[in-house]
C-alpha cells in the first residue's frame, strides 16, 4: 500500500513526460479570456530525450506516457522568430507607446496577406509581448490588457458586439440589444484597463455590404470608447476593398499595413528550417537533415512559413507513431499539406500493395 505521504513524493519526483495532461486545457480558446491567459503564461519546457539505454528498457506504459508527451510537444513548438514577427511585434509596441496618452485619433496596424503567411501567428505573438509587458509593468493587478477577437463570416454588428463580450465573459441574454452589449463591452474593458484590441479575420467585414458598413463602423466606435491599439489581421485585405469608400480611406487614413507575404528561398528560410530542426525530440533524426532538405521544403511549401511547421510538425509526430525516430524526405511525402502549398509541388506518391 502506498502512502499518501510517498504518493506525493513519486508525483514530485516523476520525470516532466509523466504528468499528466489536463484535457481541460485541450478545449480553450483565445477568443475567450480563459484561453488567452493560457496562451500567455504557457511556458513549457521541450521534453527532454531520455538516454538511449533507458529509452530502450521503458516499459510499454511508460512507452506509451513518454510518446504522447512528445506527440503533444511537437504539436505546439515554440514559435520561430521570423523577420515578420519581429516587425510586427516592433510596429505595434511602438504604435502602443504613442497611443499611450493620446485621447482621440489613435493609430493602429493592419496585417494583410496569403493564407499561411503568419498573420495569426504574428498578432497573437504580439498580443502575448504587450501582456507580459502589461503585467511588468504593473503586477499584482487584475487588468485585462488585450482583447483577441475574430470577425465572423457575415457579420452584424450585434455579432461582433457579442465576440467582445464573449471574450470578457460577460453574461449576455438574447433580449440585449446591440446598445446595452456595447455599453458593457466598453465599461469593463476601460475598467481593466485594456490597451489592446487584436481583431482577426478582418477580410470577413464586407464594407460594401450594409452589414459589413455597420460592424466598421461597430469597430470605429469601440476604438473610440476603448483607450487601446487596435491591430486587424486578415486575407488580402486590400483586394477586400477594406480601404475604399468613405470609409475605406477612413480606415487607410489611421491604420499602417504591413503585407506578409511567403519567403523566399534564402538565409532566412535556411535560418527557418534549421529553427524548427533544433526543436525536434526525435531518437534518431540526425542533425542537418532538414536544413539540407531546404530547397525541397521550399517546393514543397511555397514558402508558406505555416505550411513549412505543418509539415515538419506533422513529420515528427508520423516519425513517432511509425516508430522511424527520424524524417527524411520520403517520410515527408506522406504528410499531406493545405492545397495551395500542395498545388505547386508535384508530390511522388508511395507505392502501395493492391
Amino acid at each position: 500500500m502506498v502512502t499518501t505521504s510517498a504518493a506525493s513524493a513519486e508525483q514530485t519526483t516523476a520525470p516532466s513526460w509523466r504528468q499528466v495532461i489536463s484535457e481541460d486545457d485541450w478545449h480553450r480558446q483565445l477568443t475567450t479570456l480563459e484561453g488567452w491567459r493560457q496562451f500567455t503564461t504557457a511556458t513549457g519546457p521541450a521534453p527532454d530525450l531520455l538516454p538511449e539505454p533507458q529509452w530502450a528498457t521503458l516499459t510499454e506504459p511508460d512507452r506509451l506516457l513518454y510518446d504522447e508527451h512528445r506527440l503533444d510537444y511537437h504539436t505546439h513548438m515554440a514559435v520561430v522568430g521570423t523577420s515578420t514577427l519581429r516587425q510586427v511585434v516592433n510596429a505595434g509596441r511602438r504604435l502602443t507607446l504613442l497611443n499611450r496618452h493620446a485621447v482621440s485619433a489613435r493609430r493602429g496596424l493592419i496585417l494583410s496577406g496569403a493564407a499561411g503567411t503568419g498573420k495569426t501567428t504574428a498578432i497573437t505573438q504580439f498580443g502575448k509581448t504587450h501582456e507580459a509587458i502589461d503585467r511588468l509593468r504593473h503586477p499584482g493587478l487584475l487588468r485585462i490588457p488585450v482583447i483577441y477577437v475574430t470577425v465572423p463570416p457575415a457579420a452584424t454588428p450585434r455579432m461582433l458586439a457579442v465576440e467582445f463580450a464573449r471574450f470578457l465573459g460577460l453574461p449576455m441574454t438574447t433580449r440585449a440589444n446591440i446598445t446595452d452589449v456595447i455599453e458593457a463591452v466598453c465599461g469593463v474593458a476601460v475598467d481593466a484597463r485594456v490597451s489592446l484590441v487584436c481583431v482577426d479575420e478582418i477580410h470577413n467585414l464586407q464594407l460594401a455590404t450594409r452589414n459589413g458598413a455597420e460592424v466598421s463602423d461597430t469597430l470605429k466606435y469601440f476604438s473610440e470608447r476603448i483607450p487601446a491599439t487596435f491591430v486587424y489581421a486578415g486575407i488580402d485585405v486590400e483586394r477586400q476593398g477594406l480601404f475604399t469608400g468613405t470609409r475605406g480611406r477612413q480606415i487607410a487614413g489611421r491604420f499602417a499595413l504591413i503585407e506578409t507575404v511567403p519567403f523566399p528561398y534564402a538565409e532566412e528560410w535556411e535560418g527557418l528550417v534549421a529553427t524548427l530542426e533544433q526543436a525536434l525530440r526525435l531518437h534518431r533524426h540526425q542533425s542537418g537533415a532538414l536544413t539540407r532538405l531546404g530547397r525541397y521544403l521550399h517546393q514543397r511549401t511555397a514558402g508558406m512559413i505555416g505550411s513549412l511547421s505543418h509539415l515538419i510538425r506533422g513529420g515528427a509526430i508520423e516519425a513517432i507513431l511509425g516508430g522511424t525516430e527520424k524524417i527524411t524526405k520520403a517520410l515527408l511525402e506522406t504528410v499531406e499539406l493545405d492545397h495551395a502549398a500542395d498545388g505547386r509541388h508535384t508530390r511522388t506518391r508511395p507505392k502501395t500493395n493492391p
